[in-house]
């Protein structure tokens, strides 16, 4: 700490000292590097500055155009969603009364085939009936015939038991 006072004391020059030559260099070159740095460095910075400044513009608009579209994106995708889910609902909906209508129609031909097979079997069944009666007929005429043959063998001849027996099967026809 003496040695400081020692130095400002001389007089040559401590740091309270001010020296008008060393004030007056030092303004100069203040200036000289202030007009040098005007002309050269700060239009480069400025430039720089303003290059960086639109680029950061630039980046946040894409952000906000991105973020718009991602938005709309996204509200589209809800929509089409929406828009799938009714689809979906209709398509079941569609696909439930098909199949009750199938079921519907199905049962339907079922019913109109076993009301045909009813209706053959009765037509089979009375033809069946019908030929049974006609056998039936011929049987009975035939007995008859052979019955009337031998009780009336002596009487008549075979052309005239014929012809009495044709006649009577005749007549039972048309009952």
């Amino acid at each position: 700490m003496s040695l400081i006072i020692a130095a400002a004391g001389s007089g040559g020059g401590g740091i309270l000292n001010f020296n008008s030559g060393f004030a007056i260099w030092v303004a100069i070159t203040l200036i000289i590097f202030l007009v040098v740095m005007s002309k050269y460095a700060v239009p480069l910075i400025m430039d720089a500055l303003r290059e960086r400044e639109n680029r950061i513009k630039e980046s946040l608009e894409s952000a906000e155009r991105a973020l718009t579209r991602a938005e709309e994106i996204s509200k589209n995708n809800e929509q089409a969603l929406r828009e799938a889910e009714v689809k979906a609902q209709k398509i079941r909906k569609e696909a439930i009364e098909e199949a009750e209508m199938l079921r519907a129609e199905r049962i339907e031909k079922s019913k109109e085939e076993a009301a045909q097979i009813l209706e053959q079997a009765r037509t089979t069944i009375e033809q069946e009936k019908k030929r049974a009666l006609i056998e039936l007929r011929d049987e009975v005429a035939k007995l008859a015939v052979k019955s009337a043959s031998i009780i009336l063998d002596s009487e008549l001849d075979e052309k005239k038991n014929s012809k009495l027996v044709n006649n009577y099967i005749e007549d039972i026809a048309k009952n």
